[in-house]
């Protein structure tokens, strides 16, 4: 199990909550990067341990997409019944990191049962998002689930990319930070 101080939660849920705000939507013309908000609530699941956060990110990532859609820099038609079938699939995400931080050990190997944590949730992720949008939308005439078929090969493997670039900058950073504390504490021993 993952436990961080409540100092270091603090730091990394401002510093989730900053990256989806940077990352989502096109608010931002100057950030060209693609959206973190799937890699938010995974590893927020992994590392934050109040459950107010999960509802707290899904309402930021709301808010974001009604001001895109106000400012005029998305459309609008992202936003229809199917917008609500984002809460499970960012719950699936979220779970997904509590799965894996109940199953993480601090082991190499632990990187293979992370990488499945993230593949899973993901796709369950996409099924919700990407499969609600074709079937709820009522932009699709007669949605199929051939339709949905195709929709994964194509969607999925570019949503897990970019999901698994920031988890993985994330890994990175948390095996780096957790050296340098354990060099610390040595030298003070």
């Amino acid at each position: 199990m993952i436990k961080l101080s409540p100092r270091a939660q603090l730091a990394v849920g401002v510093a989730l909550v900053a990256l989806m705000a940077v990352t989502r939507g096109q608010h931002l013309a100057s950030v060209n990067l693609p959206s973190a908000s799937w890699a938010v609530f995974f590893v927020a699941g992994i590392l934050l341990a109040p459950r107010w956060v999960f509802p707290m990110l899904f309402v930021e990532a709301s808010l974001l997409d009604l001001a895109s859609v106000g400012w005029q820099t998305a459309s609008s038609y992202c936003l229809s019944p199917s917008y609500w079938l984002l809460l499970p699939a960012y719950g699936a995400l979220w779970l997904g990191g509590r799965t894996y931080a109940r199953l993480h050990q601090a082991h190499w190997h632990s990187l293979a049962t992370l990488m499945a944590c993230m593949a899973l949730s993901a796709f369950v992720g996409y099924l919700f998002s990407g499969g609600g949008y074709l079937f709820f939308s009522g932009q699709y005439a007669d949605p199929t689930l051939a339709q949905l078929a195709e929709r994964i090969l194509h969607y999925y493997p570019r949503n897990l990319a970019n999901m698994a670039l920031y988890v993985g900058a994330a890994t990175a950073l948390y095996v780096g930070l957790r050296g340098v504390s354990a060099q610390r504490a040595e030298a003070r021993a």
